[in-house]
């Protein structure tokens, strides 16, 4: 089994780090280059920077902050939001990421994936996919979860991977914020189908959710916000705590 990875995640608005419940209610969680420095040297295997309102503010990735955050960091870096083209991710890779994340930009034209995949690589294209639980199946929407597409989620992770999508970013909007858990049932659904790593998001709470994430939902790296933010639990315990339960993890310098 290849090492689980343990990614937290830097929401930004007006370049600050928030966090909401069900990307709603959002407060400050910190500056981000220097909660992005603190991942690093805590040990974080990767981390994701999203600019949450960039699609919907109909603006490009706050570039010069993914520059500076990744001065500080020596870990790799995905950053998403407001990216809608390849010259858009060729500036944010040159901006020093590793990957982008592609949401709506994709769902919007879905050739997008494979022009990027062209172009830069499959391992540098992730598509971020946050899917909604509506009359017993998943729903993807898209803007910073405000616009429901009427796409199935499902059918959909199927596509972007044929497209060429490397990764998945998938998103539990029921669950987002609520440390209540990972929602196991997605998580199991596109691990039957799926080839590509899937990183589980939206409510980790717990050491438990995250092992569960990964025994039961079969996630390749689980993504975390709060708890790392409000330092409810430190990366190193939770790996620790992985250790335990004899799921592989990278070591922390």
């Amino acid at each position: 089994m290849l090492a689980k990875r343990i990614i937290p995640c830097l929401d930004i608005k007006d370049g600050r780090t928030v966090k909401g419940v069900n990307f709603e209610g959002l407060r400050d969680a910190g500056d981000p280059v220097e909660l992005a420095r603190r991942y690093s040297n805590e040990g974080a295997d990767e981390l994701v920077f999203l600019d949450i309102t960039a699609t919907k503010e109909k603006r490009k990735t706050l570039v010069d902050l993914v520059s500076k955050i990744a001065l500080e960091i020596d870990i790799p870096f995905t950053v998403g939001g407001g990216i809608g083209s390849t010259d858009q991710i060729a500036e944010i890779l040159h901006a020093g990421a590793d990957k982008v994340s592609l949401n709506s930009a994709i769902v919007r034209n879905p050739n997008l994936i494979n022009e990027a995949a062209a172009q830069f690589g499959s391992q540098c294209i992730v598509a971020a996919v946050d899917a909604k639980r509506i009359d017993n199946q998943w729903v993807v929407f898209i803007s910073g979860g405000s616009k429901n597409t009427g796409k199935d989620a499902l059918e959909w992770i199927q596509e972007v991977e044929e497209r060429g999508a490397g990764e998945i970013l998938l998103t539990s909007m029921d669950q987002d914020g609520t440390k209540e858990g990972f929602d196991l049932e997605l998580l199991q659904k596109v691990n039957e189908f799926t080839t590509i790593p899937i990183i589980a998001s939206g409510g980790a709470g717990s050491k438990k959710h995250c092992i569960d994430a990964i025994q039961k939902g079969n996630a390749d790296a689980v993504l975390a916000a709060s708890i790392f933010h409000f330092q409810e639990i430190a990366i190193s315990d939770l790996k620790q705590e992985l250790e335990t339960a004899e799921i592989p993890v990278r070591k922390t310098n």
